[in-house]
């Protein structure tokens, strides 16, 4: 007699997760779907804290199939997670970090947002607790959406579902080469081959919870991995998207989220020498990626840092860095008969040689001030550069398909 295959493979690696993987495992026992859709594998990656055994008593008890296996450490959260994929029979897979949980209705409402729309990838609306969580691709349920027309870019964690078929087709898998910012790279590749990505955003499917002892991943490790992450998550993207506005949309993530803190302020407290490390790290990566379609897309401030970053001025950047530590407002200049604003950050039109085009707000940025006119000369200039580029693009690519 054959095993209907599960719908979900709920695929979960453990290490020293106690007493926070209690929790996890509750949360699985209260989901709504029925047990016999489900199946768990879990993973205990050399723990000597109890979770090994935790797991086990809740596969003897668990209301469905649950597979433990225990290895020795591998160093990351990718090894653990490819070994459940290896095992995995489910039509979708799901990856439930040991000191998160999930939301009662989780992977009920997940599955069946996929199976209507024929989506290959589903978000589940994410809260944190005692740590921050993203909130930005919230604002209302989707369907049918993709990386480039929505937020979601900005939550590249694995704590999402996946088709598997869409998994075993790519011979995707989580590079075990990195310590950090694994999941980034993973799930942008998801999102890029994937045919539709749904999010749910009514009802909170995942709970991100914040460690006490403060040994969550994303808060250790060197520097050094971190610009490992931006070059490897730059280097997908690059390859995957042709050269234009839709790898500009797509460059904005790592050049904010994993590049520019390390140009915040820690660098102030960095010394000589990190910082020229750091200089020197980023120098290749904004030399490939630094491009006028990612600037114009980030804040004033932002993009002051990293053209810094890009000139390797780090004298002028410490400078803009403690003018933002005073939470000090800059001078709003408004030209071209208010159409045109610049917020005047240290070095604004000094002898410094920063351009002026630097410190010039988009209208996203502009809006609220005082004064501040949309439209006008230099935006319909901006506009005609877009439109001419855009123009480009497709011509690049149809000619490629030729």
């Amino acid at each position: 007699m054959s095993v209907a295959q599960p719908d979900v493979s709920v695929i979960i690696g453990a290490y020293e997760a106690m007493p926070y993987l209690i929790d996890c495992l509750a949360s699985l026992e209260a989901q709504t779907i029925d047990p016999g859709r489900i199946e768990v594998i879990a993973i205990d990656d050399g723990s000597t804290d109890g979770s090994g055994e935790c797991l086990e008593e809740f596969a003897a008890r668990a209301p469905m199939p649950v597979t433990v296996i225990r290895q020795e450490n591998s160093g990351g959260p990718s090894g653990p997670r490819n070994v459940g994929l290896g095992k995995a029979a489910g039509r979708y897979v799901f990856f439930l970090d040991a000191d998160d949980r999930l939301g009662n209705e989780a992977l009920e409402r997940m599955v069946a947002m996929a199976d209507r729309c024929g989506t290959d990838v589903v978000l589940g609306r994410v809260e944190g607790i005692n740590r921050s969580a993203p909130k930005s691709m919230w604002g209302s349920t989707l369907e049918r959406t993709d990386v480039f027309s929505s937020k979601i870019k900005f939550t590249l964690s694995a704590q999402k579902l996946f088709r598997h078929e869409l998994l075993r087709r790519h011979g995707m898998r989580f590079d075990e080469s990195l310590w950090t910012g694994e999941d980034a790279l993973f799930t942008m590749e998801a999102y890029l081959r994937a045919n539709g990505v749904s999010v749910i955003a009514d009802y909170t499917c995942y709970y991100l919870v914040g460690r006490e002892d403060g040994k969550h991943v994303t808060k250790s490790g060197s520097y050094t991995l971190r610009f490992d992450s931006a070059r490897a998550l730059m280097e997908l993207i690059a390859r995957m998207v042709p050269a234009g506005e839709r790898r500009d949309v797509l460059m904005v993530r790592p050049f904010l989220v994993t590049l520019l803190p390390q140009f915040g302020p820690k660098f102030l407290k960095d010394g000589d020498e990190v910082r020229r490390r750091k200089l020197e790290l980023a120098g290749p990566l904004m030399e490939a990626y630094w491009r006028d379609g990612v600037a114009r897309r980030i804040k004033v401030h932002e993009r002051l840092r990293l053209h810094l970053v890009a000139a390797g001025r780090p004298e002028l950047l410490v400078d803009v860095l403690k003018f933002l530590r005073a939470h000090k407002e800059p001078e709003a200049v408004l030209e071209s008969r208010g159409h045109d604003l610049y917020l005047a950050y240290p070095h604004f039109r000094d002898d410094t040689g920063v351009p002026d085009s630097v410190y010039l707000a988009e209208p996203y940025e502009a809006r609220g001030y005082p004064g501040y006119r949309e439209g006008g000369p230099a935006a319909l200039m901006r506009r005609a550069a877009r439109g001419a580029r855009r123009a480009l693009t497709v011509l690049g690519t149809r000619a490629s398909a030729a």
